[in-house]
This record gives C-alpha cells, structure tokens and sequence, in this order.
C-alpha cells in the first residue's frame, strides 16, 4: 500500500499544512526583532522561536496522532512505530537571526523510515513546497517541475557555504563547480525549493542531519529530481550528511561521479 492509500493520508497532509502554518506564523512574529541567541553544544545558534515552534508543533502532531513517534532539532526524540515526524522549526537559524529571509521550517513524516511526506516553509517569503510520494510537488498549491539541465557545464550549482567542506570535500566541489554555469552560495534549505522549481540544477551540501534533509527528499523526487548521498546512496537517518540534489539523474549522474572519486 502505498502512502497515498493509507487510511491517515488525508489527515496527515492537513496537519503537516497545519504545522507549516505554524512555523510561519510563529516565524513571523520573531523575525527582524531582538532576540537573545544561544549557542548548543555545537557551537549552532538558537532562538526562542525555534524553541517556541517546535514545541507547538509537537504538541500538534501528539494532539492529532498520539501513536506516531517526533524527532526534532531542539529536543530529545519521543515515541517510536512505523511512523516518526522529523522537525527542523527554523533551518537556517543564522539567516533568520541576521534578518537575512531564506530560512525555513521543515516538516517530514517517515513510513517506516522512508520519507513520504515532506514540506519547505519559507515563511518570510510566504512560499511552501510540499512533496508527497507518487504526487507532483506543489509550490503555494500548483505543480512545479526541476529543470531539464542534463550537463554540468549548463549547470546552475548552489551549496549554502563551503565553510563546512573539509579539505578534500572542498576539492570534489570546487573541481565540479568550477565547470559549472555558474555558482551561487547561500540558502539552506529554500535551495531545494529553488531546484524543484527549476531556478537552480544542483545542489551540494555537507555536514546536514536528517532534519535538514527529509523534507527536501519528497520536494526534489516528486518534483522530477535525484537526491541522495554523495555516493549516489538513497539518504537515510543513517546517511553521513553530505547530499547532493540534482535536476535531471543525467546530471545527478555527473555529480555523484566526481564527487564520489
């Protein structure tokens, strides 16, 4: 059975458009104001909207779906069962403390560790992709699709920063960029947006954790697109954090060529 004929589809696409509300609203109401900013463990910034969203979020999704399991950024993990929904309140936390507006909210649900629902709120931006499996990806409710960019040097390539590449990821990046059309910086996850829609044809990241990327996964596939590791592995809660994203497989097959030498 696929996602789309179980029985809780319908009210799990309505909540998941329900917590997106949220993190807009919520994000709204933060943003460009004076925040105190914390520092984790890792040295990653944090705001009480992150907080304050992904325990309204939470507190949603137990409200609507006691048995499912919650894995976020900002607290410990909760439940367990064939589905878990996997939380990032704000990705792109230091954007949206710098009042910089491509940061996002992302919400995935996972079928039995298979991303099958997936959504990216830029609500600073009032746009949202939601991508569920076996349906086209919707951005603010009409279908879009990645481009049909086959080769690299037509090639349109954005990673966020490449302070987090260590010395032979940058190598792998710069040597495939630099054939590329052009190369951008910047975005987190509004990126993956920006490829479904056809506004960019590769995306290369480092060091992400699965709440940075379950969501893309539904958004980039249902869009026409590949997604995977760097070694052309489908991602998991397992995978070593470093993906790529790609428009078209010829183009994904290009990357995962040279990136994965």
């Amino acid at each position: 059975m696929s996602f789309t004929e179980h029985p809780d589809f319908p009210a799990a696409w309505s909540l998941a458009e329900q917590l997106a509300d949220v993190g807009r609203s919520i994000a709204r109401r933060h943003f460009r104001t004076p925040l105190a900013v914390e520092r984790k463990g890792d040295g990653s910034p944090v705001t009480v909207a992150d907080r304050e969203i992904e325990t309204h979020m939470r507190r949603m999704i137990r409200a609507a779906f006691p048995a499912h399991a919650i894995r976020g950024e900002e607290f410990a993990s909760e439940g367990s069962g064939e589905f878990t929904w996997v939380l990032d309140p704000i990705d792109g936390t230091k954007s949206f403390i710098t009042g910089f507006p491509l940061f996002g909210s992302l919400i995935a649900l996972l079928q039995a560790g298979r991303p099958v629902l997936g959504v990216i709120e830029a609500a600073a931006l009032g746009e949202r992709w939601i991508g569920c499996e076996g349906r086209p990806t919707l951005f603010n409710g009409r279908p879009v699709r990645t481009s049909a960019c086959r080769a690299t040097e037509r090639a349109v390539i954005y990673t966020t920063t490449m302070e987090t590449f260590d010395a032979a990821e940058r190598r792998r990046f710069e040597a495939l960029s630099a054939r590329a059309a052009l190369r951008r910086f910047g975005g987190d996850c509004y990126l993956y947006g920006m490829l479904a829609g056809g506004h960019c044809d590769l995306v290369i990241e480092v060091q992400l954790k699965p709440h940075d990327f379950m969501a893309a996964i539904p958004v980039v596939e249902g869009a026409g697109g590949r997604i995977s590791d760097w070694r052309g592995v489908p991602l998991s809660t397992a995978s070593d954090g470093r993906v790529v994203a790609a428009a078209t497989e010829a183009l994904w097959r290009q990357a995962i060529s040279e990136l994965s030498a």
